[in-house]
């Protein structure tokens, strides 16, 4: 059995079939932006960590934390909360 284009993005026509593939394949390239701009501000937060941590500092400021999670409820409402914690975590690095 052939598996159709329409079968793998579950289009019933094959012109929605081929916007619905070229759609994903923007997304993919998009996820993979965003996975080197999250590595990026991981790279840099490790950076700022140090920094603190060598003047006497906490490794996590929990005021910056919370303006973090502000500006991400703003711009994408409540998800952008859940986003926001995602990415400090990752950002935390081993507590």
């Amino acid at each position: 059995m052939t598996v159709t284009s329409t079968d793998k993005t579950g289009a019933r026509t094959d012109e929605a079939a081929g916007l619905i593939t070229d759609a994903r394949e923007r997304i993919d390239a998009l996820d993979d932006r965003i996975i080197g701009l999250v590595q990026e501000r991981m790279a840099v937060s490790a950076v700022i960590q140090d920094a603190r941590i060598a003047s006497g500092g906490r490794r996590v400021n929990l005021s910056r934390e919370m303006e973090v999670l502000g500006h991400y409820r703003e711009a994408l409402g409540k998800p952008g909360t859940a986003l926001a914690m995602t990415l400090l975590e990752l950002c935390r690095g081993r507590i």
